[in-house]
């Protein structure tokens, strides 16, 4: 339903914007040619654009209205599970472990001030505040 729906505002949108092209600017525009009385007329003409204008935008506005309640009120009961992430502690990589007193602190700035052979990446989500 809600694709059809959106197809339909696409045609209302096309035509709209046909139609707005179709009217006489202050310039000329796209000009009609065809007897001076009749529906086709350049007054005849105008006043049939400018209805359709009317109609067409009025047309446009409620659809966008409609579609933007019906997208609001759409709910999904499955959850997409193809951006999931893997835990911390599986991706975690081990440090290598300094001898003696050659380097007291681990290399990095991200490490800076942290003993050397200890990790600065929790292994669960206890650091986050709302995870708790």
């Amino acid at each position: 339903m809600f694709a059809f729906l959106l197809v339909i505002h696409a045609i209302i949108a096309a035509a709209l914007v046909t139609v707005i092209l179709m009217q006489r600017s202050e310039g000329g525009g796209l000009g009609m040619g065809g007897s001076p009385s009749g529906l086709m007329s350049a007054r005849g003409a105008a006043d049939f654009l400018t209805r359709a204008t009317g109609v067409l935008a009025t047309m446009f506005v409620l659809f966008s209205i409609l579609l933007a309640v019906l997208a609001a009120n759409h709910r999904t009961t499955t959850i997409d599970t193809s951006l999931a992430r893997t835990p911390a502690a599986a991706t975690a990589v081990p440090t290598a472990q300094p001898k003696g007193d050659a380097a007291p602190f681990a290399g990095g700035a991200e490490n800076a001030g942290v003993p050397a052979g200890t990790t600065t990446t929790p292994t669960d989500n206890s650091a986050v505040p709302l995870a708790r």
